[in-house]
């Protein structure tokens, strides 16, 4: 059977390109790069490399780079980072749609004395600014708002905010933008932004991998305690492969924005015509005019999403409900119910993120297969039943 696989905001595929150059890493040049040897001297120089690589997607500084092991490391890096550098403030700022790698952190965090502002979303799930902005006060040590948003893709102004908030008090300002680098623009050179987080398994790097940016002039404590690595700000021997991955990947990724931002946004468009135009009672989730170019979130209303998904596994169709993060859970998506999505929509919504990788013939796939998916699962809804009834009366 032929994988049709649109789950790419939950991962993606290691790029050929990518798995040539980290082959060599895992078999050959195996020193530790702390090592006074040659070897070691050996595996220091695709380290050196590769962050280089990173900054320049970044349009960032190869010093303002720090290796890491995912996203969520990095988040979690950036707020303890803000918080212990400015340990008289103790208020945080956040978004009700953020990842659970930002929205734990934040919840454990109340439980140790720091106060913390969730902001709402409108339903095309937009970040109040009249909100977010009355919040910040001298006591905020840290904003961490998403650039993208990852099951909606809806992008948040996030260069604005950042320069807003800190000239109204905030200490600092930090992004996930795991969604967004290698699928739009990102020039940290202009930014106000003063750390930004990203994972090298959602743009053809292996999984086990991420980076923090930080801003030259940052006050940083690192979080991760031990050896020098990373000029101290990041315990732990390199995880020297996947780096190198991370690097070529962020080389790759700057080659093929366009194509992201052209054929597969038009992919992506086509799917979501073709879907709306065979299947009533659905819509698309999310801000329709500034939204990454790959990600579709759409609602079938009275059916279960975990129902579709498994369905449509019998034709090989990967997809997901939301984060795969969460996806464990069988409550809507929070992210759903932040912006308002219906209790009868938010539980038969699935999200659909494309890659370089997919084609026409993937979405004809998924054409020629939901819409009898959704009307079988419809025959068997309660709720579609009950919803028949009401409007034929």
């Amino acid at each position: 059977m032929r994988t049709v696989y649109l789950d790419n905001n939950a991962t993606t595929r290691v790029a050929d390109e990518v798995l040539d150059e980290m082959i060599p890493c895992l078999r050959d040049v195996y020193g530790n790069p702390s090592s006074m040897h040659h070897k070691g001297a050996e595996a220091g120089e695709p380290l050196n490399r590769a962050r280089e690589r990173v900054a320049r997607l970044l349009g960032a500084q190869p010093e303002e780079i720090l290796f890491t092991s995912c996203g969520t490391e990095s988040d979690s890096t950036a707020i303890n980072a803000a918080l212990a550098a400015h340990p008289d403030k103790k208020h945080i700022i956040t978004t009700m749609v953020e990842h659970p790698a930002v929205l734990t952190y934040c919840e454990d965090l109340e439980k140790k004395g720091y106060r913390t502002t969730f902001v709402p979303v409108d339903r095309q799930g937009r970040v109040d600014l009249n909100a977010l902005y009355a919040a910040v006060s001298e006591e905020t040590a840290v904003v961490s708002i998403m650039w993208a948003n990852n099951e909606t893709g809806t992008i948040f102004p996030v260069e604005e905010i950042a320069k807003k908030v800190k000239s109204l008090g905030a200490a600092v300002f930090h992004t996930d933008a795991v969604q967004a680098v290698g699928k739009i623009d990102i020039n940290m050179a202009d930014s106000a932004i003063d750390m930004l987080s990203l994972s090298g398994h959602k743009l053809h790097a292996p999984k086990g991998v991420g980076a923090l940016y930080i801003r030259k002039g940052t006050k940083f404590a690192p979080f991760l305690m031990g050896g020098h690595q990373e000029k101290g700000r990041r315990a732990g021997t390199e995880n020297h492969s996947s780096i190198v991955a991370l690097g070529r990947a962020c080389e790759l990724a700057a080659e093929k924005m366009e194509e992201e931002n052209t054929r597969v946004k038009a992919l992506r468009d086509r799917l979501e015509k073709g879907l709306l135009d065979t299947i009533p009672n659905s819509f698309v989730n999310g801000d329709l005019d500034n939204r990454l170019p790959n990600t579709c979130s759409i609602s079938f209303e009275y059916v279960e999403g975990e129902a579709i998904l498994l369905m449509m596994n019998e034709f090989g169709i990967c997809a997901s409900s939301g984060s795969a993060c969460t996806s464990g859970s069988l409550e809507p998506s929070h992210v759903l119910r932040a912006m308002g999505i219906p209790f009868t929509a938010a539980h038969g919504t699935i999200r659909f993120s494309l890659s370089i990788d997919n084609t026409d013939e993937d979405i004809d796939t998924v054409l020629k297969c939901l819409p009898g998916i959704i009307h079988t699962l419809r025959q068997m809804s309660p709720f579609w039943a009950e919803a028949m009834a009401a409007n034929a009366e």
